[in-house]
């Protein structure tokens, strides 16, 4: 239209009232020159229509800047309140000053690992989110809003020579609601602004639908309450199945398993077969000394010949340690590391060993990494995250703390007993 908010009159809609007058035009220069004789008088409700867009033709009929910016700026505002606000609820809000909140609505007050409840650099991103979310859906209903859509019915729709509009013929259309609409002067005025036609479009005769759509409607809307019914159904009622996922990728994923048939191989297998007159390499694993710290099928005295003692090596076995054993066992190997320390103050066991114990300073090299690789009573296994190589450097570390314990004079060199006196 050619302006935001244009003025309205009340006039009849019945069928075959007048409801536009619409000019047809032949050149973009045409529809122009009408197009500024129009606003020049003072037409508030009017529109062009063309099938592509005519330069200058918006500043000729006088259309104000859209508010649609201010629109999309302020939603994009919300959106980024609307983040903080969330976040902040979820993660920093203490349930304990809202108890008059449902508890479902309540937020977590979580504290992980000492971090503070609300860091603002954490929160950007869901924030960022929100605003272009919100931004969007401000541009979208903006706009629909805007222009006054969806609209249903628009009588222009009744004319044939509109049709031409999306091809090669260009219109005004003059709205009978406009206030200085009048029937036969406005007809005179559209007479003198070069239209090759001048057109009177009336409202068409209200039909009523077709019997089978409307017993369409009724059998739809019955049918789509079914969902929801189903939903309230499985809300209140028990079930000894488990929960039925609607996307079912990761409950049925689309893999082979053993034994399944598999039309792609000849013999239909699915597991297949190492292929014949081949010998896997590099993991054969006879090295038992090395790999599973067995010597005759008992734990190995030693280290293995292939493990190189030396400083890398024992300064490797102190990190994996601080990594990997020092939460329990606490950086000394005197068993009083963070979760003991913890689990003592809140009164719970946990049976952690010292090193320093006789039975453990007792056991062989091959237990030692036994323990490691398979785990032992509350202690987890470490072998499917610590390579054989670091567990032997552990291993080799516990040794050193162990030995720290329970050093003599004859461990010293002669200057380093010199040193002593």
């Amino acid at each position: 239209m050619s302006h935001a908010s244009p003025k309205t009159v009340a006039v009849s809609t019945e069928p075959g009232a007048l409801a536009y007058y619409l000019l047809e035009f032949e050149t973009p220069d045409a529809i122009r020159s009408a197009a500024r004789r129009v606003n020049e008088a003072g037409w508030t409700r009017w529109d062009t229509h063309t099938p592509y867009p005519i330069h200058g033709l918006d500043a000729t009929m006088g259309v104000r800047p859209t508010v649609l910016p201010v629109i999309v700026f302020v939603c994009g505002c919300l959106g980024a309140l609307t983040g903080l606000a969330l976040q902040w609820w979820a993660n920093a809000s203490d349930p304990a000053n809202f108890k008059f909140i449902p508890t479902f609505l309540q937020g977590y007050h979580f504290l992980i690992s000492g971090k503070p409840y609300f860091s603002l650099p954490a929160n950007i991103p869901v924030i960022f989110e929100l605003t272009i979310l919100f931004s969007a859906f401000g541009a979208v209903f903006g706009m629909l809003g805007l222009n006054f859509l969806p609209d249903l019915y628009n009588a222009l729709f009744n004319s044939r020579r509109f049709a031409r509009v999306t091809d090669d013929r260009f219109f005004i259309s003059l709205d009978a609601r406009d206030p200085r609409f009048d029937e036969r002067k406005t007809r005179e005025f559209a007479e003198t602004l070069g239209a090759a036609v001048v057109e009177d479009v009336r409202h068409s005769p209200w039909t009523a639908p077709p019997q089978w759509m409307v017993h369409v409607g009724v059998v739809a809307s019955i049918v789509a309450l079914v969902p929801l019914a189903l939903i309230a159904r499985s809300w209140t009622a028990k079930s000894p199945l488990p929960r039925f996922h609607i996307v079912q990728d990761m409950d049925n994923q689309e893999r082979y398993k053993a034994q399944m048939e598999n039309p792609i191989f000849a013999d239909g297998r699915a597991t297949r077969l190492p292929a014949e007159g081949t010998v896997a390499i590099g993991e054969l694993y006879e090295d038992t000394h090395y790999w599973y710290g067995l010597v005759d099928g008992k734990p190995a005295e030693t280290m293995p010949e292939r493990v190189e003692l030396n400083e890398a090596l024992m300064e490797r076995g102190r990190k994996l340690f601080d990594i990997n054993c020092s939460a329990c066992h606490g950086y000394d190997g005197a068993a009083y590391g963070a979760i003991r320390v913890r689990a003592d103050a809140i009164g719970n066991v946990l049976a952690v060993r010292s090193f320093y114990e006789r039975s453990v300073m007792e056991k062989s090299v091959g237990h030692l990494f036994n323990t490691i690789t398979n785990g032992f009573q509350t202690m987890p296994a470490y072998g499917h995250r610590v390579s054989t190589e670091d567990r032997w450097a552990i291993v080799a570390y516990v040794r050193a703390l162990q030995r720290s314990r329970s050093a003599s004079v004859d461990d010293l060199t002669t200057e380093e007993r010199a040193r002593l006196r």
